[in-house]
């Protein structure tokens, strides 16, 4: 999974970024910063404990940090170049929004407003898919003169579906919150319209602000909360500190100050909901690696996640659930037991299968 970070300048972004990654390679320098995560899971730890493979591999996030969005945010065309390339190719968006206080940090629009911030970014991803759609009408208009029939009937269907997105851009509405139909979404597919991901909004709160976090997070999503939107907040100096500890260090202090669960476990967590993915797993002595796919993935386009080889050679699945595992302790008792299964291909694959894909090619 990748996922575009984004924000207005002085938001700490980048102190998130780094904060999620738990590095401090990230600095704010007005390029782009991409760094990986890995999805610490105590299901695959526990798998390790059992098979003693030779190695542990987990899943992994990829965050790219964008520069920050410059003064008159909300008044320009769109975000475009390198920048926009980067967030069409991300799974999701995540909007870092100030919401912290500090007098030697002036706010570009000279006060802290974390909704305004919000709602000005929601203005600014719209008038990138508004320029792309202007930009597509500008074609369509001229393929327009010279198609075949046929050709110039789903030229018009195209047309009235991006007038559609269009009125409804221009009335605040973002496309993952239109009325898309299946068929229509892939259509509009290769257009990677921003406001069309799944965003995750993150207000980046104080340390003072740490003992409110509940009560900020139940205000987001009264007024935050939409289809495909996550909203939480973090406070991003803490995390990123923390994430420089040992980890009894990191659990000793989270302990004293109350800081709970630490934030790049949390946001990765949420992420997953948010885009819909899952994991399972494969086990065996060379090693037991964690695979992310979208829920409900046929087992047949879960074995391409590995290797195309298994994809085109795909014979059959053995899956056991994590907890009947566990519980059994062992693959041959969990065979005894009937709780190892042969499925096909259309298998929607859960969240926490073991799975060993036997093929042939």
């Amino acid at each position: 999974m990748q996922i575009g970070i984004i924000g207005i300048t002085k938001s700490g972004k980048t102190t998130v970024f780094n904060a999620l990654i738990r590095s401090s390679i990230g600095q704010a320098t007005g390029q782009m910063n991409i760094g990986v995560a890995k999805v610490v899971d105590p299901r695959l730890d526990r798998l390790t404990v059992m098979f003693k493979p030779k190695r542990e591999v987990y899943a992994e996030v990829r965050y790219v940090d964008i520069p920050g969005a410059p003064e008159g945010l909300g008044k320009s065309q769109g975000i475009g170049g390198e920048y926009l390339n980067a967030l069409q190719r991300a799974d999701a968006l995540l909007h870092v929004v100030r919401a912290f206080d500090d007098p030697s940090v002036s706010h570009i629009n000279g006060s802290v407003d974390p909704y305004r911030d919000t709602a000005a970014m929601d203005m600014e991803l719209a008038f990138s898919d508004l320029a792309i759609i202007e930009r597509r009408f500008k074609r369509l208009e001229e393929e327009m003169k010279r198609a075949k029939p046929q050709e110039r009937e789903r030229a018009r269907q195209e047309t009235a579906l991006l007038e559609r997105l269009r009125d409804g851009l221009a009335s605040d509405v973002p496309i993952r919150q239109q009325e898309v139909s299946s068929e229509e979404q892939k259509a509009i597919s290769n257009y990677q319209f921003l406001t069309a991901k799944p965003l995750f909004i993150i207000f980046n709160i104080g340390e003072e602000q740490l003992s409110q976090v509940d009560k900020i997070e139940e205000e987001m999503g009264a007024r935050l909360g939409r289809p495909r939107v996550q909203a939480a907040a973090m406070c991003g100096k803490l995390e990123a500190e923390l994430g420089q500890m040992t980890t009894e260090e990191e659990q000793e202090f989270r302990t004293s100050l109350g800081a709970g669960e630490p934030a790049a476990a949390r946001v990765i967590r949420l992420s997953y909901e948010l885009v819909g993915l899952c994991s399972f797993f494969t086990v065996g002595e060379d090693e037991c690696r964690a695979w992310t796919i979208p829920l409900n993935t046929p087992a047949l386009k879960a074995a391409g996640q590995i290797h195309s080889d298994i994809e085109r050679g795909f014979i059959r699945a053995e899956v056991v659930a994590y907890e009947d595992l566990v519980q059994c302790g062992t693959l041959p008792e969990a065979r005894r037991r009937g709780l190892l299964r042969l499925e096909g291909k259309t298998y929607p694959v859960k969240d926490g299968d073991i799975i060993n894909f036997l093929f042939n090619v």
